[in-house]
């Protein structure tokens, strides 16, 4: 039973079905209750009492047995028993999988079970599946064959063939054509979103019908329908701009078949009333889930709906009553309508119902209208056209509207825009930048319009507190080793005279008796040197190895150094700035240096080496953070200038767009520098030799490392934020 209730004249309506004995039982219990009106006791009775006597007159079979028996030809005989007088029915055949369907008409199933085995001929096995008003026999084949059904009194004689190659016919019972079930017109339509309608005219009501997509297409079979030869074409619709591009309808043995090729993204909606087949292919855009979220959804409550070609102004009076609305339907709406509508929402059926009839409905409040839609766009227009008139006519008002967080200047542009024409063309708009205010010169009802517009735009923007911390950390260590060692020697027996020193000075100051200076008497100096920004001279040790006889001196000194440092230096600074605001903070030093004018002048010009943050924020309605950021660090680097002295800045830069929670911290860049120098100074031969090589050799190196990293904190401030920042 569907069900409508409401405070006033409740009223619990039948269920629409061919029960039509208990549906006239009901209206008289329900008249008897006083929960109907007299004239809607006429109303349904007159649907119901034909309804109940032709059930009464055609509901009087019964199938008891099904009986098989081979043919000469090599094919199978089914025999369909009954109680009483079968009426003629319908048969058709499926190609894919093979079968035959008989549909018996006013006919019961009194068989125990539903499938029986045949395993004989063509045939495997017959299924009986009763329904309301009917019983369908199926028989399943090995392969399509040739058919005939004639109906003899109490039995039903199915006549399957011996399997052939060749074309198989889909006949009608006892006439062998297709029963009048035929394509008579094939239209293609645009809808109002883009959606494309394939719409089909059947000239019988019970064909059948399989929608399935396959392989990127939709594919329709109308099961034993059959298609004139002016509709067997290929339409090209690819200029309508759907997600249809192509359709192909051509005749096949089992019925007709039509294929949908489609571009892109869709889903598609079938539904068959009216006689009437409609197919609509609408577009899905990038994200087709999300676009399933925003489908209609129906929530009204379930009704059943079973008609044969009763008028639409009684299927909408109807669907009034159930839900209790007030209905005015236009004197334009007529025409008849069959549906069967099972436990459908009682909205889902209206919207097939006026999209079938090519009508529309505008509500207000508890009152629905109901015209064709040609009907209601006019009317629609020719109220704007109205309301247009009266602008031109209505008295002007002039209003001062303050403006409190947004620039009134901005705002005034946006009302005078040509795109939104929030202004008549008698209106005009100014702006007082000293108090920030609009005065605006309109009608009543744009005024009103534009004071509703101000309550949206002129609100409080949301502000960005950015957080960004800059570590520079540094490790470098360095090494030196060296020597200095000399000998002194001086002999004269007449017959050998030499001095040996580190210098022609020491051997001259040898042969004169002099006292050697310390540098003069070396003859390897190759000391360690000391180490750039280390303050500190090399620790030097210093032996006399051996003082001979005959003024001979060996003296020998081994200088080594070595520094190890590590830094790290932090920045952290931090902007405030509006949603979508470029905002900017930096921090530096200006370094002077002289540089030559054309005229031979010196002039004194600056060079920034700066630390700096621009960013440029974008709140999302989810509270995420799109920023445009990019940071600069520079540094001084003396030991590069130019020709006119002017010092080389050292560069480090990150430039991003990166998007982050609220609160969440983010690593947007890095820069990883090592650098390793490895220097050996010595005396070429000596300096190569193993071991003793190492008194002719001065050794250093350097291994320093270098680490720059930017983290950035975006935070929404909010009314807590605000009132605890410093």
């Amino acid at each position: 039973m569907a069900r409508a209730d409401g405070l006033s004249g409740r009223q619990q309506s039948p269920s629409w079905s061919s029960s039509s004995v208990t549906m006239v039982r009901e209206i008289f219990r329900m008249k008897r209750r006083q929960r109907i009106s007299q004239a809607q006791v006429r109303k349904w009775l007159t649907v119901a009492v034909p309804a109940m006597f032709a059930s009464m007159c055609l509901q009087a079979a019964t199938l008891t047995n099904i009986v098989h028996a081979p043919t000469p030809s090599g094919g199978l005989q089914l025999q369909l028993q009954a109680d009483a007088d079968l009426s003629p029915g319908k048969a058709f055949m499926i190609n894919d999988p093979p079968r035959l369907v008989v549909d018996l008409a006013a006919t019961d199933s009194g068989l125990a079970q539903r499938t029986q085995p045949i395993n004989a001929g063509p045939a495997q096995s017959v299924s009986v599946v009763p329904a309301e008003g009917r019983t369908r026999v199926v028989v399943n084949l090995t392969q399509p064959v040739r058919w005939s059904v004639n109906t003899s009194g109490k039995t039903m004689f199915v006549t399957l063939d011996a399997p052939v190659v060749g074309k198989v016919e889909t006949a009608s019972v006892g006439a062998g054509a297709a029963g009048g079930r035929s394509i008579s017109d094939i239209d293609f339509r645009r809808g109002e979103q883009g959606e494309g309608r394939v719409i089909v005219d059947l000239t019988s009501a019970d064909v059948q019908i399989d929608t399935r997509p396959q392989g990127g297409r939709l594919v329709v079979e109308f099961k034993g329908a059959a298609l004139p030869a002016s509709l067997s074409r290929r339409l090209d619709v690819t200029d309508f701009a759907t997600p249809v591009t192509k359709i192909e309808t051509r005749q096949y043995s089992g019925g007709v078949r039509m294929e949908v090729a489609t571009s892109g993204q869709f889903e598609h909606l079938a539904y068959q009333a009216n006689g009437q087949y409609t197919l609509e292919v609408s577009p899905v855009k990038d994200d087709p889930a999300a676009l399933r979220n925003v489908k209609k959804v129906y929530t009204g409550e379930p009704i059943s709906l079973n008609f044969q070609s009763i008028e639409v102004r009684a299927v909408l009076q109807l669907l009034a009553d159930f839900t209790g609305k007030n209905l005015v339907a236009s004197d334009t709406v007529n025409g008849n309508i069959t549906l069967r509508l099972q436990n459908v929402p009682w909205d889902q059926a209206l919207d097939i119902i006026l999209t079938t009839k090519g009508l529309g409905k505008r509500e207000d409040g508890n009152v629905m209208w109901v015209a064709p839609a040609e009907e209601i766009a006019a009317r629609e227009q020719a109220e704007s056209e109205a309301r247009a008139r009266l602008d031109e006519l209505a008295p002007l008002y002039t209003e001062f509207m303050p403006v409190n967080f947004a620039k009134a200047a901005d705002v005034a542009d946006l009302l005078r825009s040509d795109e939104r024409k929030v202004l008549t063309d008698r209106g005009n708009v100014t702006v007082d930048e000293r108090t920030n205010t609009l005065i605006v010169n309109d009608t009543e009802r744009k005024l009103a319009e534009i004071r509703e517009l101000m309550k949206v735009l002129d609100v409080p923007v949301r502000q960005v507190l950015i957080e960004s911390r800059i570590v520079n950390a540094s490790t470098n260590f360095s090494k030196n080793l060296g020597v200095r060692f000399g000998v002194s020697a001086e002999e004269n027996n007449g017959n050998r005279n030499y001095a040996v020193s580190g210098s022609l000075n020491g051997t001259t100051q040898l042969t004169n008796n002099e006292t050697l200076q310390f540098d003069d008497r070396l003859n390897v100096n190759l000391p360690a040197q000391r180490i750039q920004g280390v303050p500190f001279n090399p620790v030097s040790l210093g032996l006399a190895i051996a003082k001979l006889p005959f003024g001979r001196l060996l003296e020998l000194e081994l200088s080594a150094l070595q520094a190890e440092g590590e830094g790290e230096i932090i920045s952290n600074p931090r902007v405030v700035t509006s949603n979508q605001k470029e905002a900017v903070i930096s921090q530096g030093t200006e370094f002077p240096y002289q540089e030559a004018s054309a005229s031979g002048a010196t002039n004194t010009e600056f060079k920034e080496a700066v630390l700096q943050l621009k960013v440029t924020p974008q709140i999302t309605p989810d509270d995420h953070i799109i920023m445009d950021i990019e940071v600069n660090k520079d540094a001084l680097n003396t030991t590069a200038t130019n020709n006119n002295g002017e010092p080389a800045i050292d560069t480090q830069q990150v430039r991003s767009q990166v998007l982050v929670n609220d609160g969440e911290t983010l690593v947007i860049g890095g820069i990883y520098e090592q650098t390793t120098v490895n220097n050996v100074v010595r005396t070429p031969f000596f300096g190569d030799l193993p071991y003793v090589g190492r008194l002719f050799r001065n050794r250093s190196g350097t291994n320093e490392k270098k680490e720059l990293l930017i983290f950035v904190t975006p935070k929404i401030v909010r009314e807590e934020l605000a009132s605890t920042m410093p």
